[in-house]
């Protein structure tokens, strides 16, 4: 298991593990961390799973694909570490990864 930090837009954290293979969404959804609402369940067709993506581990997460870009235009505040928690793929090089949530997921 990795831990994942989830930090929401008034500062209360969430730490929780996730599974490898699994996608950060899922590991928000099982632990409910309240701002990930996944209304599309993990299908990259809603945009309510944005996360920033804390600039010391963007090269970890990576960067959005060409399916993921065109989905955080949805998104409201985005940012340059913006990412659809849906699709980022856990993996052990992301233990103690820290996300942050935007205000306008509530």
């Amino acid at each position: 298991m990795v831990k994942i930090l989830f930090i929401e837009h008034d500062g209360a954290q969430h730490l929780v593990e996730a599974t490898v293979g699994h996608s950060l969404m899922a590991a928000a959804v099982r632990n409910s961390v309240p701002g990930i609402l996944a209304n599309c369940g993990g299908s990259c067709a809603c945009a309510t799973c944005h996360v920033y993506v804390d600039p010391a581990w963007a090269d970890h997460a990576g960067s959005a694909s060409e399916l993921e870009q065109p989905m955080l235009e949805f998104a409201e505040h985005v940012e340059p570490t913006s990412r659809l928690s849906c699709q980022i793929k856990v993996t052990e090089k992301l233990d103690g990864l820290v996300v942050r949530l935007p205000a306008s997921q509530v």
